[in-house]
């Protein structure tokens, strides 16, 4: 379902192509839509019906039939870019039992024991489900770049290591769809005022949050090698301008919608005669 105030394909428009600079992008901008934040909301209910049902589908083929496919959502962003809203506005709108989330923290003792991928990959989705990994295994080239938490060249080892692992993840039938939510500094220091300004929002802060932001051109130049080295034709980023978070939460939408629509999961066929079993109910 391609909606009407999309002007163009999200999952041309936003996706990551040779030439792509991150520095190009404006984080506040609403590339391909052509609505404002008012139709935005009502095209993301009526989007919700449409992702909800495909996913039902997913599911219950998932379930019943013999389909190998899931979706993997792998978010990332620089904090408050809006990971938490998308979780909620956009996933969890459909049915949750067909849902896997995962929300990548610090690795514990026993995850440092093993290479980076091994907490990740068992993780991944089941067949016929949305797999949500908040954060993921792209930390490890990005904190791990920035705060020289690895040597140089275990970086670049990791980079290829990411293709190989998910270029088999994408043959065994998982759609990866790969998200950068870009916000701007200025955007992400208002949302960090507002948390320190809300009492109810307290809780979201972490003081280490300003730390990061000392660090933002690094980042951003770590997500440009991310962007260069790791977006491919079986797992591409897509960057989505997050200033407006009604427009990341619409884009997304439309990526996930585009990752179902591709797989086209079709309702199960009974095993069962219906008619026969129609008869017996009416009897019974």
């Amino acid at each position: 379902m391609r909606n009407r105030s999309w002007t163009d394909e999200a999952t041309e428009l936003l996706r990551v192509g040779e030439g792509f600079r991150l520095s190009d992008v404006d984080a506040g901008s609403h590339p391909g839509y052509g609505g404002d934040k008012e139709s935005g909301e009502k095209d993301l209910a009526e989007g919700a019906e449409a992702l909800g049902e495909l996913q039902e589908r997913l599911f219950a083929v998932g379930r019943v039939g013999d389909a190998g496919d899931s979706v993997l959502l792998i978010l990332q962003a620089m904090d408050t870019a809006g990971k938490g809203g998308i979780v909620r506005h956009v996933v969890g709108g459909v049915d949750p039992q067909g849902v896997e989330l995962a929300a990548f923290k610090a690795p514990t003792e026993e995850e440092r024991a093993h290479d980076f991928l091994w907490r990740v990959e068992k993780r991944l989705p089941q067949p016929g489900f949305i797999g949500v990994f908040d954060r993921s295994h792209y930390e490890d080239v990005l904190i791990g770049k920035v705060r020289a938490l690895a040597p140089a060249d275990e970086i670049e080892r990791r980079y290829d290591a990411i293709n190989e692992f998910e270029a088999r993840v994408a043959a065994s039938g998982t759609r990866i769809v790969k998200v950068m939510l870009h916000i701007s500094p200025e955007e992400q220091k208002d949302r960090l005022m507002e948390r320190l300004e809300r009492p109810d929002k307290h809780w979201k802060y972490n003081p280490g949050d300003v730390d990061e932001r000392m660090l933002w051109p690094q980042y951003m130049a770590a997500y440009q090698a991310v962007f260069d080295r790791t977006s491919t034709a079986h797992a591409p980023w897509y960057v989505v301008p997050a200033d407006s978070k009604w427009y990341a939460r619409l884009a997304v939408q439309e990526l996930l919608l585009a990752a179902l629509e591709d797989i086209d999961p079709q309702w199960p066929a009974a095993d069962y005669d219906v008619e026969a079993e129609k008869k017996r109910l009416a009897a019974s």
